[in-house]
């Protein structure tokens, strides 16, 4: 009986919802201040991820130039694996379309 009341309730529940869902006025549109004003905070927020990806670049490059220091000190000579951003940035030619990828010499 528990079980059948639950059903009941949760029906009772989501038409609700859906009535006073299907009410509600649609959207107005935006004015000019108003698209402005989201353009504006738009490129404001795209300004903060560019500055916040250069700072979290620039830490881990501190890393890894901390890290490799660290085992050169100990005598371990590091070859670091640079990532696919550093790789794009050192080398032009993998960005360019159509330029065929340099492939590594296969070990025998």
């Amino acid at each position: 009986m528990t079980t059948l009341r639950a059903l009941i309730a949760a029906f009772l529940v989501v038409a609700t919802f859906g009535l006073s869902v299907a009410k509600l006025p649609p959207a107005a549109p935006l004015d000019d201040k108003a698209k402005a004003a989201a353009e504006e905070k738009k490129a404001k927020d795209a300004a903060t991820a560019e500055a916040a990806k250069a700072a979290q670049a620039r830490a881990e490059d501190r890393v890894a130039a901390r890290y490799i220091a660290e085992q050169k000190a100990k005598g371990r000579m590091i070859s670091p694996q640079m990532g696919s951003s550093a790789m794009a940035a050192a080398s032009p030619a993998a960005t360019v379309k159509g330029a065929a990828p340099t492939a590594a010499p296969a070990k025998k």
